[in-house]
């Protein structure tokens, strides 16, 4: 790595070129018109992953749902050698309160308000709204991921901030940040894991008869009032679908939420710029959509995203958002259906525990020893039951059981 290093920070992704951003977030891929990705890396692909790409990104901000106006005010962080040249960088957020992160710490803010400190804002290193594992220190090597975790360091104590938070980081990334020094914290995810399967029915042959059994009729009673689903994609998404998924997001959202996190602009940005990476998924009813969940589409993984619905029909929402994605994983041949924060009903329709990573510096050396003996105990519990939960998976624990 080159001796003499500068960081900046850039108040919008604009300021940086796409090849830059898109050359180290997802490197060896060529982005083409609509999202469409190629590999022209050498060796074996490594994953894309979408939400860390520039157009994501960029129609976060200029949608205004990543704004100065909602607490998240873009402070980008770029790592540059001795010639400009952009070697590192993370997506980063000044932020006013501590929502949109799906790591929480309202309780650490709490403390130290009531110590009498003040907690926001803070930085953030994350991809807005969205809990989906990933890359955070973009670099080509371990020494310059480690350069922009001491960077962000730097930052917090220059600007005498009370902490920095690097959420659903990679597991390179949270080993720079951990010989750094900062705090690791564990959660839990489930994700359903493609075994090579041909068809939904293979990877039905691999569960306990009575889980197979429930599965099925789950699957039938979600679809006994005349719905149908409908997998939109690429060319074929228009603002009509966006028009009713948004509806769907804003009534469900807003019951669930209060105020959800993003706006219909936001949709429209993401269509325009990425529309081969999306897959929507609608179910429609007596010639209309009564409901959709959206899905971004990695080179190897499906995310699910964001789900809604105007009509209340039982096992709906598991078909749309659970058994759909497996459908289109095993159609697809993608490996992985990463299906979103919490939810351990996602265990029995074949979604096993998977661990999530975030690390976490505080500059305060009194609250950071009480942060890191509650992690130190959270992390034991984490691994617990994610030892327990996978041992209560819906799969044949041997070859005798009898099958339909």
């Amino acid at each position: 790595m080159p001796h003499s290093l500068s960081l900046r920070t850039a108040d919008t992704l604009a300021a940086v070129a796409k090849a830059d951003w898109d050359g180290l977030a997802n490197p060896g891929w060529e982005t083409g018109p609509r999202g469409a990705i190629r590999w022209i890396g050498e060796g074996p692909p490594s994953s894309y992953n979408p939400f860390v790409s520039y157009d994501f990104l960029l129609a976060c901000e200029e949608s205004g749902c990543a704004a100065a106006e909602t607490g998240w005010l873009p402070s980008h962080l770029l790592l540059e050698d001795e010639n400009g040249r952009l070697i590192g960088a993370a997506p980063a957020y000044l932020k006013g309160h501590s929502y949109g992160e799906y790591v929480f710490d309202h309780g650490w803010a709490d403390a130290w308000e009531r110590a009498g400190g003040r907690y926001y804002p803070k930085l953030q290193s994350s991809v807005p709204f969205t809990p989906v594992s990933g890359p955070r220190l973009f670099a080509a090597d371990e020494a310059t991921r480690r350069a922009l975790a001491r960077g962000m360091k730097l930052l917090a104590d220059r600007y005498e901030l009370s902490s920095a938070h690097v959420t659903f980081v990679d597991e390179p990334g949270a080993a720079a940040l951990g010989a750094e020094g900062w705090l690791e914290r564990l959660d839990q995810q489930f994700q359903f894991r493609n075994e090579g399967y041909e068809s939904y029915d293979d990877f039905l042959g691999r569960l306990a008869s009575r889980k197979r059994k429930a599965l099925k009729r789950e699957r039938r009673e979600a679809l006994q009032d005349g719905i149908d689903i409908e997998w939109v994609t690429g060319g074929d998404l228009t603002e009509a679908h966006w028009d009713a998924f948004f509806a769907f997001y804003m009534d469900t959202g807003g019951r669930k939420w209060g105020t959800p996190y993003l706006n219909r602009r936001f949709f429209s940005l993401l269509s325009e710029r990425m529309a081969d990476r999306i897959l929507l998924v609608m179910a429609r009813r007596a010639g209309r959509y009564i409901a959709g969940a959206l899905n971004l589409i990695g080179s190897d993984r499906l995310y699910g995203r964001n789900w809604g619905a105007i009509e209340e029909h039982p096992f709906l929402h598991f078909e749309v958002c659970y058994h759909q994605a497996i459908d289109y994983a095993i159609a697809h041949r993608l490996a992985v259906v990463e299906a979103g924060a919490q939810g351990e009903h996602k265990l029995s329709r074949g979604y096993l525990p998977e661990t999530t990573r975030s690390a976490h510096y505080i500059a305060n050396a009194g609250l950071r020893r009480a942060v890191a003996d509650f992690l130190a105990r959270e992390r034991r519990a984490v691994l617990r039951a994610e030892e327990e939960l996978e041992g209560l998976g819906p799969f044949r624990r041997g070859p005798l059981q009898e099958r339909d």
